[in-house]
């Protein structure tokens, strides 16, 4: 009997040994930049999911095209990621969630409910400006390019990304202001495409999420963190109807699951699940992973999608998009599994994952702009336009004049190419173009919330206040 413990006890002390000391462990399970590096990781897939559409489109179906009987390498679960945009817009979202609520959490957890309070005023107004001013000037930026012509290689061109989402130029100044000032108000309205960047219909929904997360931490903040966790679940709950009725892609669910994760990552319990991450992470990152893989389309084609696809139609609410479904819950399952895990929270907090991370968004701003000019002039300079013929939704098949995809060879070195002007422009978009935002946000704050030089008002308001 004794022997038989001693072995159990052994065991025990294999799972928990750590492959990073004890203090790099401690320090990993403290820190949160890991959601920088995750953030770069996840908008890099969104602009690979794009180059897909671009000249790889069978990819995004899980099996095998008419002339084949085996999918291809890319077409699989876990490898077919590099298609899957609206997975990885799930994991902004949760990490969205996850942030916004990392500090107030942390505060209310230490009795410093009016600081947390403060904090969510100021943080809110911020929020508002920091997604505007940055989002209104690739706007103008991508409108400038788009006038000068610069886009028109791409419009007419064979790739389906490109010329979906490829404006032409107005048929006059007057008409391009009027176009611009469409297509500021479209990246603000739901159901509109900004036609000059339309990556961007996300952004009403990270504004909308962010406003989701303030207001349910303005409710919750007093809560004990049991009960601020059953309400979390209860608001997590309850967004699928909203989600169903303004058919957004389950903002609510993921921003108020990201709280709950940021609240999880406050207790004994991620410390001491991390001990056993060795043998939890791998595996249920692996599942994860699968899940972010379910297709939008077709996904009876495959078996291991048709199986997922047998589970939603028998357990899922029937209106939900399962393809948003799956990648949500399995965006979840990844965060969980990297907050659990001393060895991916540090590997995700390396310098260059970090720094991937603060580009993050340039990168989803900017890249549309580069794939519709730069790319497209590499991809398609000096192809003579043929006559291409494209089966629409309806059966009918629609011929067009169009510049056709050139070999795999000029393919890479275009992808190469644009991949890297794409770091660099949001590189120094980051260094050079968001301080100016920055201040723009504290100027007004000061200003707005009467902080700062000049605040005094002597007294007098701008409504008379009524005496008793």
């Amino acid at each position: 009997m004794s022997a038989t413990v001693r072995l159990l006890s052994k065991a025990k002390r294999a799972i928990e040994r750590p492959f990073v000391d004890h203090t790099v462990q401690k320090n990993a399970m403290q820190d949160s930049s890991w959601a920088d590096g995750l953030r770069g990781v996840a908008s890099i897939f969104v602009v690979s999911s794009h180059l897909v559409l671009c000249f790889a489109r069978n990819l995004v179906n899980p099996c095998c095209s008419s002339d084949e009987h085996n999918p291809s390498l890319f077409q699989r679960p876990i490898f077919r990621l590099v298609a899957q945009g609206q997975a990885w817009v799930a994991l902004f979202f949760i990490l969205s969630g996850f942030v916004n609520a990392l500090k107030p959490i942390k505060l209310a957890r230490a009795g410093q409910i009016e600081t947390a309070l403060t904090n969510l005023s100021t943080s809110s107004f911020r929020r508002t400006f920091r997604l505007m001013l940055p989002a209104a000037t690739a706007t103008i930026v991508s409108w400038i390019v788009c006038q000068l012509g610069a886009y028109e290689m791409g419009r007419t061109s064979d790739a389906y990304w490109l010329y979906t989402y490829t404006p032409l130029p107005s048929s006059s100044w007057g008409t391009a202001l009027e176009d611009l000032v469409n297509g500021l108000r479209a990246t603000w309205t739901f159901g509109v495409v900004n036609t000059y960047d339309q990556p961007q219909w996300a952004l009403i929904y990270l504004l909308q999420g962010s406003m989701m997360v303030f207001c349910a931490l303005l409710i919750v903040v007093n809560l004990t963190p049991t009960y601020r966790a059953l309400a979390l679940c209860l608001f997590a709950g309850w967004s699928f109807d909203w989600s169903y009725k303004h058919y957004d892609p389950l903002v609510g669910f993921t921003v108020f699951m990201g709280i709950l994760l940021a609240e999880f990552s406050l207790t004994v319990h991620s410390t001491t699940l991390s001990r056993y991450s060795v043998l939890l992470t791998p595996p249920l990152a692996t599942f994860a992973l699968v899940l972010m893989s379910f297709p939008t389309d077709n996904s009876a084609n495959a078996p291991w999608s048709a199986h997922l696809l047998k589970f939603a139609l028998r357990f899922f609410p029937a209106q939900l998009d399962f393809g948003r479904t799956y990648g949500s819950i399995g965006a979840l399952l990844l965060v969980f599994s990297i907050i659990i895990s001393p060895h991916a929270r540090a590997f995700l907090s390396t310098p260059p994952l970090t720094l991937l991370g603060k580009i993050s968004f340039p990168i989803y701003l900017l890249h549309g702009t580069f794939l519709r000019s730069l790319f497209a002039w590499i991809m398609f300079a000096g192809k003579s336009p043929v006559e291409t013929q494209e089966r629409v939704a309806d059966g009918t098949i629609v011929s067009s004049i169009r510049s056709p995809l050139p070999g795999s060879m000029r393919i890479t070195v275009s992808v190469v190419i644009s991949m890297g002007c794409i770091l660099i422009a949001s590189y120094f978009w980051a260094l050079h173009v968001e301080p100016w935002f920055g201040w723009i946000t504290k100027a007004a704050e000061e200003t707005m919330m009467g902080k700062g030089h000049g605040a005094e008002t002597n007294g007098k308001t701008v409504l008379p206040v009524r005496k008793e």
